[in-house]
């Protein structure tokens, strides 16, 4: 794996303070990075909460774009997700977390190791830090994240369950 910092979009980040895990980041990655929008998108829903989850996470680090201008580049993309693929450009990311198509196909297009929640969850269990990747994928689902049958179902396989 690359030297570099791990740079994170908003659902991942949703995702995982809804299971109340934001811990499982700085356990398996150290320090992340969240651009500012992603940092906006976060709080603009429970702002308080939010913030306090944050705070409470000194590894999710916020991070401002040295170039602000390179995120245009990003046509089709939400102003976090363009921010996360500049943010990983200009810090040379070992691995950016998202979820998105499109930033997803960005991502690729650009070399970057790339994972999503799932694969989150996916390494969670195999270091031992959660016990189950389908309860917290149903757990996801009952929360409102969508994922796709095809998607639990490669989770389900990859976890062993």
């Amino acid at each position: 794996m690359r030297d570099g910092p791990v740079v994170l979009n908003n659902t991942p980040l949703v995702a995982l303070w809804s299971l109340g895990r934001l811990d499982l980041l700085g356990t398996l990655f150290g320090e992340i990075l969240i651009p500012r929008a992603v940092y906006d998108e976060f709080v603009a829903t429970a702002p308080d909460e939010r913030e306090r989850s944050l705070s409470g996470a000194p590894w999710i680090r916020v991070e401002a774009l040295v170039e602000p201008r390179r995120a245009l580049a990003y046509t089709g993309l939400d102003r976090g997700e363009a921010e996360v693929i500049a943010l990983a450009e200009e810090r040379g990311a070992r691995l950016v977390v998202a979820d998105d198509k499109r930033a997803r196909r960005y991502v690729e297009r650009l070399g970057f190791p790339l994972t999503g929640t799932v694969g989150v969850l996916l390494l969670a269990k195999q270091t031992g830090l959660i016990a189950s990747v389908t309860a917290e994928v149903a757990r996801l689902q009952e929360a409102g994240l969508h994922l796709g049958p095809a998607v639990v179902a490669k989770a389900k396989e990859l976890a062993g369950e």
